[in-house]
């Protein structure tokens, strides 16, 4: 499987609500709960509503649309990952993962990544 690097910095917020975000910025992502108004969006397009931030993550996407049926693609990212003590942060979307880490764990994630049998494209 290809993973590809997403070369931007990341941000993961809380906000009031979605009135300030730009929804046609290149990468957002919104979840919405009872209890919160969270977005994952790139660092330099974060809103000014926000009541919380976490600055500092970098991005990798799996390449290609995955299937529903295809079962324990993030459990074995996941896995490598955590064998090296990097944290993720994990979003879906309908075609595809994304995975989230730290900036400071990025590059040892990616070497993990690829020791592990996975092709990293740019």
């Amino acid at each position: 499987m290809e993973i590809k690097i997403i070369d931007e910095s990341f941000s993961v917020c809380k906000v009031e609500d979605y009135s300030l975000t730009n929804l046609t910025d290149e990468f957002s992502f919104v979840g919405k709960t009872d209890e919160e108004s969270s977005l994952v969006c790139l660092t330099r397009c974060v809103p000014s509503n926000t009541t919380h931030r976490d600055d500092g993550w970098k991005a990798m996407r799996m390449q290609g649309v995955l299937d529903f049926s295809l079962i324990g693609i993030l459990s074995k990212i996941s896995t490598v990952l955590a064998e090296q003590k990097i944290g993720i942060f994990a979003i879906s979307t309908y075609n595809t993962d994304y995975i989230l880490v730290r900036e400071s764990n990025y590059e040892a994630a990616l070497k993990a990544l690829e020791t592990a049998g996975y092709r990293i494209v740019s």
